[in-house]
């Protein structure tokens, strides 16, 4: 699947290109999705919600999901078990991923060439040069790519960056921390009952794709996250992703000048071989530091998670419930605060696959999200800080 292309399968991706329809302003989206587990399932809905589109089929490995997104697509779809199916169809313009992050890249760049705009989910890749990949697949083939770290969609994230960051208000930025506790997702837990068998409706080769090929584990199935084979170093690639693509997008910076990152599987969980416990700092240009923590192994089952921008004016808090901004000029005694708001990532990214204009996170910004991620894998891996690499760059 990775051979060089041909002139033959050169000529069929232009002619793929030039085969989507131009979409008027009252034309559905004729939409396919790649991955119906729970992340597609609530992504769907989030289209639903945002309507103007039409679900053509729908795609995943395991037939229990399949049938549960066609519910949620409200209208009769096909179902396959290959993605490939989906983007060979004329009738779909857009579709969205939601696989395991080990597909992640194979699938977006197929879907560039069938002349399919695409929602990936986060992180956009499982391994730094895949980013190149995607990029060039986009740009070539002229397709919109929204990447899943969602935090630039929320209006009080829009608010407070421009109240606080645009303005100029919060000073001098040299400190950004971050952490996210005990997301639930990221622990390694038991299988359902029954799934000692393999379900016959599950094609376990196909959720493994290019990796290598382990038998039927129902723990790798249900807590594919834990493991390097299908993720980004889990709460790495799932959480600081999101955490790091806020400070990105708020601070203008897109590549560390170099990190460190420490951790282990502290607390034995049979399974799985990511950490549950880790620790980064990454150094950025212009005397920025950013910090990241997270653990699974805290007993009090509570959620904590934060961003947290130090500057010389004040000190701003914000995640998904709402933000906190503290100012030097009374020492903090008067807090500005704001409840959160619902999301409108796929909205912003149905409105882009209309107006051909780039979506608040594209191609370039998942690239630099992700690899924020990988650079502290491969210090974590090798013990050791690692600088950033030319050939990173997009």
């Amino acid at each position: 699947m990775n051979q060089p292309a041909s002139r033959r399968s050169f000529l069929g991706t232009i002619a793929a290109a030039s085969a989507v329809r131009v979409l008027g302003a009252n034309d559905r989206i004729r939409l396919g999705a790649i991955g119906t587990g729970g992340r597609g399932q609530h992504l769907m809905e989030r289209a639903n919600n945002a309507g103007g589109i039409q679900w053509v089929a729908i795609c995943d490995a395991y037939d229990v999901h399949r049938n549960k997104a066609a519910q949620i697509a409200g209208t009769p779809v096909e179902q396959y078990g290959d993605y490939r199916r989906v983007l060979d169809r004329k009738d779909i313009d857009a579709v969205i991923v939601a696989t395991w992050d080990n597909m992640h890249c194979q699938i977006a760049v197929d879907a560039c060439r069938a002349g399919k705009d695409l929602y990936v989910e986060k992180p956009m890749t499982l391994h730094p040069m895949e980013g190149h990949k995607i990029v060039r697949a986009v740009r070539e083939n002229k397709r919109i790519l929204q990447t899943g770290t969602q935090q630039r969609t929320y209006p009080h994230f829009i608010e407070a960056k421009q109240k606080f960051i645009d303005s100029g208000r919060i000073g001098k930025v040299t400190l950004v921390r971050t952490y996210w506790n005990n997301n639930g997702a990221y622990r390694n837990q038991a299988p359902p009952a029954g799934m000692a068998t393999k379900p016959a409706g599950l094609d376990w080769d196909a959720c493994q794709g290019n990796t290598r090929k382990f038998p039927w584990d129902p723990k790798r199935y249900f807590n594919h996250y834990v493991y390097w084979h299908y993720s980004t170093n889990a709460q790495m690639g799932g959480l600081f992703v999101h955490l790091i693509d806020v400070v990105h997008g708020y601070l203008k910076v897109s590549k560390p000048v170099s990190a460190d990152c420490f951790g282990g599987i502290f607390l034995t969980e049979e399974g799985r071989d990511t950490a549950d416990n880790i620790n980064a700092i990454l150094e950025y240009p212009d005397k920025l530091t950013v910090t990241f923590e997270a653990s699974v192994t805290d007993m009090i089952r509570r959620e904590n998670v934060d961003i947290m921008f130090v500057g010389t004016g004040g000190r701003l808090s914000i995640f998904r419930s709402g933000y906190t901004y503290l100012s030097t000029e009374d020492n903090g005694k008067t807090p500005i605060t704001a409840k959160g708001s619902p999301e409108l990532h796929v909205h912003n990214w149905l409105e882009c696959v209309r107006t051909r204009k780039k979506p608040v996170c594209d191609e370039e910004a998942g690239h630099y999200s992700a690899m924020a991620c990988h650079i502290c894998n491969i210090a974590y891996q090798e013990k050791r800080r690692i600088t950033w690499q030319k050939e990173w760059d997009i």
